[in-house]
């Protein structure tokens, strides 16, 4: 895990160049606290213009001696700087055994591997990664980034040059830019609560999308990007029973939580109530049986899954004897830290996690330099109630009455769903009906404009054919966007504002294209009332979780943000200003009056952490957007 870096570049002089590529390191020098490295490589070809500049910003994990980045071929000048790891490089290198290392750790077989099979070698490598090559025979920069995103990658480009990092505040220091917002997605985040695509709320600031390559023609100075992967949910596995499944689904399980076991340093993990961190830590403590844990608490007990813990650990005595849970509290005036986070995340990320996220990965990185999570699952495997709610809906016509009521009393946002008709709506608005936080006539009020373009552009919307199940096709918008863009996005920008690696078995490729064959009734069972049923079937037959811990109702990982935000004298003076004062006025962005009527409609009464839209929701992406401004524009 590191901060990446790159000027492409016809037109700085060479001081100048030198110095801002430096000056993007030292910005990104909590992703990368053990070193920093800059090569450049002038121009190559008889009639290339563009000197190309990359760097790296060292978190040393694997190769602690010879990993040092950017690492060059000494046969043809070809050289890579790369954020993440390669998992299966002990698998690749085999491949291309013939080659002259001049490190032994993953990235430099990533880097032989493009020489052999050009970008192809994206098919072959199992990790997370957001990286650069550059190609003096082929005379090209290519940028690559891993399937689902998991580490972000940003480019830019105007009059001075191109330039990628994987932050966005180094781009504004390559190219001499001044941050600006990008006024047409404001309806986009204050629908989504983040903003979806390629295109971020920073004018000219874009991601390299997941599971996709650019091409920087250092010959014409164009460049193109090509998506080469894509989550295609389909019915290849239709014919297994539930056995078969749970067999394939542990064996991929086991080798993905070995393969992220590989560190020269030592790691830890996550683990939480729910099931997907207890199974990973549960799986990972067979082989680090001395594991370190992290987990948050809170006061308040409906928030509180610090016994659920506990209970996990009593009940597997054999697996987690020898293990050390680290915990703490996180409480109210955990909110003095929102600014600074925000300034770390760089993108306005109206997520209830980002305070207990903030406080594991401090924790955390006091002991170590890697852990493990269990972030994935929910969104390959429909964890979601909005997935057990497009479920009922496409099944309701075939459901007895009585199974009708029961349905309608456990999902209310079934009326509303079926009234609109079972698939009629726009994918994309129907993807995000039940979480919408703001109305186009509200965004109207507060914005003072409706928006000329659709909130999710075409360019921003998952490869469906249109006959998918209706489970399959939200799955396929949550594992394109919301969860690269949303999910991982802050677990990336948080942990590595405290110089922590996070590894996700659960989003290994091989498993998410497990998950996207198999029927929908093994993702959701309605019967069970349970989400991601194959998960749970799995983890108890193979004895990873003990039954109480897998059939516990699931809870999502948040802080009570509607008591709260309720209690305004508690509040720090920066919000109750966002609330009451002046700033809203300032910056002359949002009605102010709308977000005081907002901020005294907030309270906690009757909501929990399963609320899906509450007041509280709204106010908090309005407080998230207003320090964004401050932090990052003005």
């Amino acid at each position: 895990m590191c901060g990446i870096y790159g000027i492409v570049s016809n037109g700085l002089k060479e001081d100048l160049f030198r110095k801002r590529l430096a000056q993007m390191g030292v910005q990104q020098s909590h992703r990368g606290p053990d070193g920093q490295k800059e090569s450049i490589f002038p121009p190559q070809a008889e009639n290339g213009k563009f000197t190309v500049g990359m760097g790296l910003a060292r978190l040393a994990i694997l190769d602690l001696v010879t990993g040092m980045q950017p690492i060059c071929s000494r046969a043809d000048g070809t050289a890579i700087v790369c954020n993440g790891q390669i998992y299966n490089y002990i698998e690749l290198r085999p491949m291309v055994s013939d080659c002259d290392f001049v490190s032994s750790g993953d990235i430099e077989v990533a880097l032989h591997l493009y020489r052999k099979n050009g970008t192809a070698f994206l098919d072959l490598v199992n990790g997370m990664y957001g990286g650069a090559i550059y190609d003096p025979v082929r005379n090209r920069l290519v940028l690559f980034r891993d399937r689902f995103g998991i580490k972000p990658l940003y480019y830019a480009r105007n009059d001075e040059g191109f330039a990628f990092a994987s932050e966005i505040k180094p781009l504004f220091t390559a190219l001499n830019m001044r941050p600006a917002i990008h006024r047409e997605k404001l309806h986009t985040y204050f629908t989504y609560r983040y903003v979806p695509g390629s295109k971020t709320l920073f004018q000219g600031i874009h991601r390299v999308p997941p599971g996709s390559f650019l091409i920087f023609d250092l010959n014409t100075g164009t460049f193109e990007i090509v998506r080469y992967w894509n989550y295609c949910p389909d019915d290849r596995h239709s014919r297994m029973t539930l056995p078969e499944a749970a067999e394939r689904f542990h064996e991929l399980f086991e080798d993905a939580v070995r393969i992220r076991l590989r560190s020269d340093v030592e790691l830890g993990s996550f683990i939480s109530g729910g099931i997907d961190s207890s199974a990973v830590s549960s799986a990972a403590s067979v082989s680090l049986p001395s594991m370190r844990l992290y987990t948050i608490s809170f006061a308040e007990k409906k928030y509180d899954e610090l016994p659920f813990v506990k209970q996990l650990l009593a009940a597997m005595p054999r697996r987690f004897e020898r293990s050390r849970l680290t915990h703490a509290t996180c409480g109210r005036e955990m909110l003095k830290d929102l600014p600074e986070i925000i300034s770390a995340v760089e993108e306005p990320i109206s997520l209830g996690t980002m305070l207990p996220t903030n406080q594991l990965c401090e924790l955390a990185g006091k002991d170590v330099k890697a852990v493990l999570t269990g972030e994935g699952a929910d969104e390959i495997f429909a964890g979601y109630r909005k997935f057990m709610i497009e479920a009922a809906a496409a099944g309701f016509p075939d459901f007895t009455p009585a199974q009708r009521r029961k349905l309608v009393l456990q999902f209310p946002e079934l009326i509303n769903l079926l009234h609109n008709g079972n698939g009629g709506t726009d994918p994309g608005k129907r993807y995000i009906q039940s979480e919408a936080l703001f109305s186009m006539d509200e965004l109207d009020r507060m914005l003072g404009f409706l928006p000329d373009n659709p909130l999710f552009e075409e360019e921003a919307k998952p490869v469906i054919c249109g006959d998918e199940h209706p489970v399959n096709r939200a799955i396929a918008y949550e594992t394109r966007f919301r969860l690269p863009d949303y999910v991982v996005l802050r677990l990336d920008k948080i942990s590595m504002r405290h110089s922590l690696e996070t590894r996700t078995p659960l989003l290994d490729f091989r498993i998410a294209e497990f998950a996207a064959g198999l029927p929908v009734s093994m993702k959701t069972n309605l019967s069970m009332n349970r989400e991601k049923f194959i998960c749970s079937y799995t983890y108890l037959k193979y004895g990873i979780l003990d039954p109480v811990s897998t059939f516990r109702r699931k809870q999502p990982f948040t802080f009570p943000m509607a008591d709260w935000l309720s209690d305004r004298n508690a509040l720090p003076d920066f919000i109750k200003d966002i609330m009451f004062g002046s700033i809203v006025a300032k910056q002359n962005l949002l009605d102010p009056d709308s977000v005081k009527a907002l901020a005294s409609s907030v309270t906690g009464a009757g909501v929990g952490p399963h609320t899906l839209v509450s007041s509280a929701d709204r106010l908090f992406s309005v407080i998230v957007f207003t320090l964004w401004v401050e932090q990052m524009i003005q």
